[in-house]
């Protein structure tokens, strides 16, 4: 394993990437069962479904920050990462056993609240994910050097994390969401907890100026540009409140503008999560092929963040079409394939842009502060489902979301990629 680990192998990273695909997998059965479920078996309002999305966020907020800055610090069972990765897995396997027995915890703790309940479960996984996310994504920026190799790792990242997405999507459109929540606690649990006792972190994070050159200045090892860095959030939270808010709440649009006319109930609900899981599912597949494929070879070329910038611009005009344009199945799936594009750039490229304008030494701590640009927007669409539960057209959902996604675009514009793109071509360079 440590032959594997030092050669940087295809299997290296593979492995690297298990840990963070097992939260990303709990992720997915969230967004392709939590609303639904919360819809059809508890029957709760869309601003309902908002509110229990919202307690994820709120647990995100500090819960990130604080396990990054202590995993910066601390090393017990053998790791600086490993510790947080186990608990927040367990947890956040068994969070996901909880998600369709909400009723059967209101009783063993004798509430009569189902939306009191269902926040405390989506609260307790939101915050298992966000235990565990902040360790999995420093602990591949720990084990490989800065630039293209880093870059290579978090692009693995998205390919394997993105495929076991896809696979939990299909599951949930073919087989059942109940499946999925039930093959979900095995891969939850395994993926996070086996990974990391095969992976040897390093004792101390130096900078790596000290390994390198002395014509290297350590500055521009060790430094944290900040003026970049909130130009990096400010973009990134635009991103993730057009993202968030169409997993929260495509439900709506679905029922009203995709399902079959004249379903009943029962119809109704078994074809909303059919759409929904398979809208998802093609999504994904466009998401973990392209970053290995089609990202990290497009921002050797002309630079990640200006990939990042067209990637999100494509994601804002799908959006748009599928406000005006889709009233089928079919027309939702080919307009997700293309929203797949700017998904695919949000989940890969903004780690690795990120992780070369900070201290590595402080690694955690500052994927705790990049997890606010995603958390904070993530609350925000709260007030999304209270706009939606007045609008008489919840096609206004991919409106709001595009406008956003728009803004983003132009933000990711004002975010300089000079040091990270003489990083990455060379190394792209000599790889073909």
């Amino acid at each position: 394993m440590l032959d594997m680990q030092r050669r940087l192998s295809p299997s290296f990273y593979a492995l690297t990437s298990l840990p963070a695909t097992a939260m990303g997998f709990a992720l997915c059965i969230q967004i392709s069962a939590l609303s639904w479920l919360l819809s059809t078996k508890y029957h709760l309002d869309i601003h309902e479904i908002g509110i229990v999305w919202a307690a994820g966020p709120l647990a995100g907020i500090l819960g990130q920050v604080i396990i990054g800055f202590i995993s910066d610090k601390t090393w017990f069972w053998g790791g600086r990462r490993r510790p947080f990765i186990l608990i927040g897995g367990t947890l956040a396997a068994l969070s996901v056993f909880l998600l369709p027995r909400i009723e059967v915890v209101a009783d063993l703790l004798g509430v009569t609240n189902l939306l009191a309940v269902a926040v405390i479960i989506a609260l307790t996984l939101d915050l298992s994910i966000n235990i565990s996310f902040n360790p999995t994504r420093s602990l591949i920026a720990d084990v490989t050097p800065e630039g293209q190799a880093r870059t290579r790792g978090y692009t693995w990242m998205q390919t394997i994390s993105g495929f076991w997405g896809v696979m939990a999507y299909l599951i949930g459109a073919f087989i059942g969401n109940y499946a999925l929540i039930a093959i979900g606690v095995i891969v939850v649990l395994a993926f996070s907890v086996l990974p990391v006792f095969l992976i040897e972190e390093p004792r101390e994070l130096a900078p790596e100026a000290a390994a390198s050159a002395a014509s290297v200045a350590p500055a521009a090892a060790t430094g944290t540009d900040w003026g970049q860095l909130w130009r990096l959030w400010t973009a990134h939270a635009f991103s993730w409140f057009g993202v968030q808010a169409m997993f929260v709440y495509i439900i709506a649009f679905i029922q009203q503008h995709v399902v079959a006319a004249g379903a009943t109930a029962e119809q109704a609900a078994a074809q909303s999560g059919h759409v929904i899981a398979i809208s998802f599912a093609v999504m994904n597949v466009v998401g973990f092929l392209l970053p290995a494929l089609v990202l990290a070879p497009l921002g050797a070329r002309i630079g990640r963040v200006r990939t990042q910038a067209i990637c999100i611009g494509i994601m804002a005009l799908a959006y748009f079409a599928i406000a005006l344009l889709a009233r089928s199945p079919a027309s939702l799936y080919v307009l997700m394939a293309v929203v797949g594009i700017g998904w695919a750039a949000v989940v890969s490229l903004p780690f690795a842009i990120m992780s070369e304008k900070v201290d590595k030494r402080r690694m955690g701590f500052f994927m705790g502060l990049f997890n606010l640009s995603v958390v904070l927007p993530q609350l925000a669409t709260t007030g999304v489902g209270y706009v939606l539960r007045d609008a008489a057209d919840k096609s206004l959902l991919f409106l709001i979301c595009g406008g956003c996604l728009a803004v983003s675009a132009v933000l990711w514009t004002f975010v300089s990629d000079a040091r990270a793109t003489q990083a990455l071509e060379p190394a792209l360079a000599n790889s073909h």
